[in-house]
């Protein structure tokens, strides 16, 4: 099945780099315009012009902080000044932050909330409105398969991926009359930078790492973020025109919870 995104614009999340930049690299040679946010700005950089390479779209790297409201409201009008309407929005920004609970402060709290959550929440809340008016809108909630089977010492992340699950489904319900529909995926296992820092912090190689995690992964190896890319590019498309209020799982099988 071949999948167009002609005449849509995208603005993708935490989009520099990891399963973001697949996506954005995904909906970019489909035929999309695609903004990107992210904090850095030579990631941002170096990614546009890869991106370039393969897109059929406009592509373009916006600096800024999703969890700080102002940035994100900034980051936005921007996009939207360049495209003129927002199509399609992937809240993807955030880390797998982990810990014994005990050792979670306040301050780690909000920040997970603000990043993820919060980030979501507002810039969903500022599309909202032109996706109802014209009767075509998308929504994808990058989350984790933890949302929906916590581990022990899994929070804060597991919690907040959680909430964004209860607020996709929230969403779905609103936005079906209006032809906006909303979804999630929920990453298991897939290529990351993170991957590469824990195994450094851990002090052994990479393969070693990702042998030892994908023991309990039955498909037997790492995803790959095309893979995920793949599946976001068909559900924001008018293939997947059906299909809304899920939460799909892309973890080679590893979760308990279907």
């Amino acid at each position: 099945m071949e999948i167009t995104l002609d005449g849509r614009a995208a603005i993708v999340t935490g989009g520099s780099k990891g399963i973001g930049f697949a996506i954005a690299t995904r909906f970019a040679a489909s035929g999309a315009d695609v903004a990107i946010i992210a904090r850095g700005r030579e990631a941002l950089d170096q990614a546009v012009k890869t991106i370039g390479t393969t897109a059929k779209g406009r592509i373009i790297g916006i600096q800024g902080d999703v969890a700080i409201s102002a940035d994100l409201e900034r980051a936005y009008g921007e996009a939207m000044r360049a495209f003129g309407k927002i199509d399609i929005i992937v809240n993807n920004a955030g880390t797998s932050r982990t810990g014994a609970f005990e050792e979670i402060t306040d301050e780690i709290w909000r920040e997970d909330f603000d990043q993820k959550l919060f980030a979501a929440i507002r810039l969903t809340r500022l599309a909202w409105p032109q996706m109802k008016a014209r009767r075509w809108g998308r929504v994808i909630n990058v989350l984790n398969v933890g949302a929906k089977a916590a581990r022990p010492k899994s929070a804060p992340t597991s919690i907040t991926r959680a909430a964004g699950m209860a607020l996709t489904k929230v969403l779905a319900g609103e936005g079906a009359p209006h032809n906006v529909l909303v979804n999630a995926l929920l990453v298991g296992f897939i290529e990351a930078d993170q991957h590469v820092r824990a195994a450094k912090k851990a002090g052994i190689p990479l393969k070693d790492y990702i042998d030892a995690r994908i023991k309990d992964v039955p498909i037997g190896r790492i995803g790959r973020a095309e893979e995920f890319a793949n599946l976001a590019c068909f559900l924001v498309s008018d293939a997947a025109s059906y299909i809304t209020g899920t939460a799909i799982n892309v973890d080679g099988g590893r979760s308990p919870v279907v």
